[in-house]
C-alpha cells in the first residue's frame, strides 16, 4: 500500500478579499497559517509521515507546506517545487472581486467561468505584465507552456505529467508523499485518481488546509480516502 496526502493550501489574503487569484502569488491570512498548523498538527498526531513533499511555485501553497513540516519536525525532507502543481490560471478575471464580476457580466456567465469544465475565462491581453512571460519563476519554460487563461480541463492535463513523472516512480519507490498546492490542480489529481466526471468534478469542494489522505494500491489505483479531520471527528 501506498500513501498519499493531498492538502490545499490555507486561507489566502485573496480567499478571504473574494477575490479571483490564479497565478497572483498572494500570501496567506493569519487563518491561513492557523489552518496550515492545525494540518501539521493533525497529521502529526495521527502518526502519519512523509519522506518527500511537492508543492506549487506560489507562495501560499509553499508557506503552508513549510508550516506543516515545521509542525511535524520534518522540515529536513526533501522538497521540490512545480510549476504543473500551480492554481488554474484564471486570465483576465485575476484581480478581481468575485461578486462585482457576477454584477458586471451577470451570475451564469461567471458560473461559467468558474465552474465549467472547458470554459475558459477571458485571457490576459497581450503585453499584459500579469502574463506569467513576465515572472522570473517562469523564465526557465518555454513560452507555449505559460498560460493566458485556462479552464479546469487545461489544468487537469498540465497536472498529469507531474503525476506520472514525478510523483507516481516516488510512490513506486516506496516514499510517503505529501502535495500541498490548490484547489484546482488537486481536482485534477483527485478526477484521475477516483475516475471522476467532467461534469461532477467542476462541483467538487476541496477545504482549505484540511489532509486528504489516499491509500493506493500497486497499480496506484485509491484503495480508500478520506479526510482526516473526518476521522478525528468520528474518533
Amino acid at each position: 500500500m501506498h500513501q498519499l496526502v493531498l492538502l490545499r493550501h490555507g486561507e489566502s489574503v485573496w480567499n478571504k478579499e473574494n477575490l479571483f487569484t490564479g497565478w497572483t502569488d498572494v500570501d496567506l491570512s493569519p487563518r491561513g497559517e492557523e489552518e496550515s498548523r492545525n494540518a501539521g498538527l493533525l497529521l502529526k498526531e495521527h502518526g502519519l509521515v512523509f519522506d518527500l513533499a511537492f508543492t506549487s511555485l506560489l507562495k501560499r501553497a509553499i508557506k503552508t507546506l513549510w508550516i506543516v513540516l515545521e509542525q511535524m519536525d520534518l522540515m529536513w525532507i526533501p522538497e521540490h517545487k512545480e510549476w504543473r502543481l500551480n492554481e488554474r490560471h484564471y486570465g483576465a478575471l485575476q484581480g478581481l472581486n468575485k461578486a462585482q464580476t457576477a454584477q458586471k457580466y451577470g451570475d451564469e456567465q461567471v458560473k461559467l467561468w468558474r465552474r465549467s469544465y472547458k470554459v475558459r475565462p477571458p485571457a490576459l491581453a497581450e503585453g499584459d505584465q500579469r502574463h506569467p512571460s513576465f515572472d522570473p519563476r517562469y523564465h526557465s519554460l518555454p513560452g507555449e507552456l505559460l498560460p493566458s487563461t485556462e479552464c479546469l480541463q487545461d489544468t487537469v492535463e498540465r497536472v498529469l505529467p507531474f503525476w506520472q513523472q514525478q510523483a507516481v516512480p516516488a510512490l513506486q519507490q516506496g516514499k510517503r508523499i505529501l502535495i500541498a498546492a490548490h484547489g484546482n490542480s488537486l481536482r485534477g489529481l483527485i478526477k484521475y485518481l477516483d475516475q471522476v466526471s467532467d461534469d461532477d468534478i467542476v462541483g467538487l469542494e476541496i477545504p482549505t488546509g484540511s489532509p486528504l489522505v489516499y491509500q493506493l494500491d500497486r497499480d496506484m489505483k485509491p484503495i480508500r480516502h478520506y479526510y482526516l479531520k473526518d476521522l478525528a471527528q468520528d474518533g
